[in-house]
């Protein structure tokens, strides 16, 4: 198996996130979720709540260049140690460092394209039927369906901004990752697997 790196996209409410951690465990690697906020912020010096409250969410340059950062070549992101711009520039440093150190399965946060250079890297989506990952969302917030979906509609509008802007791709296109999988046709015990098994015969 040459795969060392693993990002894993993920739409909220499809077990995303247990599925990824089930997927390094199986396969012995690190796991990094919110865990490279940690990292970030020790590298950065900024306190980790400061990382968590900016956490994939885009920043101000959008309403003032109008492209995505990922083709802006003359900004200096360190500049103002407090823009997104240098929380995210942190945050890249400290995947690039997990990923150069062990195998490792990173969730979201662009890694995807922070890690584009690497050889031995495999990119997958994990989506769910939108009824399946609301129900999911209703248990976890003890809330309505309504309330569900909006939260979900909130949530990935969020998500899909920060990585539009930051990778100048389209967040959730098949076009970006080797594998896209539906978790409520196979439940998150048998995604694993699939991801697992696809990973050690790619």
């Amino acid at each position: 198996m040459n795969y060392k790196l693993i990002c894993i996209g993920r739409q909220l409410g499809s077990g995303g996130r247990v599925i990824a951690q089930a997927v390094a465990k199986a396969l012995s690697y690190k796991f990094y979720d919110k865990e490279i906020l940690n990292l970030a912020a020790k590298e950065s010096g900024f306190s980790e709540k400061y990382f968590e409250q900016n956490d994939e969410n885009k920043g101000f340059f959008k309403s003032l260049f109008h492209q995505p950062v990922a083709q802006l070549n003359n900004i200096s992101f360190y500049g103002n140690n407090f823009s997104q711009e240098n929380l995210f520039q942190f945050q890249s440093d400290a995947i690039k460092k997990a990923a150069a150190e062990d195998n490792c399965v990173f969730v979201g946060r662009c890694a995807d394209y922070i890690l584009r250079d690497e050889p031995h890297l495999v990119n997958i989506f994990i989506t769910a039927d939108i009824d399946w990952r609301a129900e999911q969302v209703m248990k976890r917030h003890q809330c309505s369906k309504d309330e569900a979906l909006k939260i979900i509609h909130n949530e990935e509008s969020k998500r899909s901004s920060y990585y539009n802007y930051y990778t100048g791709k389209r967040w959730g296109d098949a076009a970006s990752y080797d594998l896209c999988i539906n978790s409520s046709l196979l439940g998150l015990e048998k995604t694993t697997e699939f991801i697992v098994n696809f990973i050690r015969e790619r």
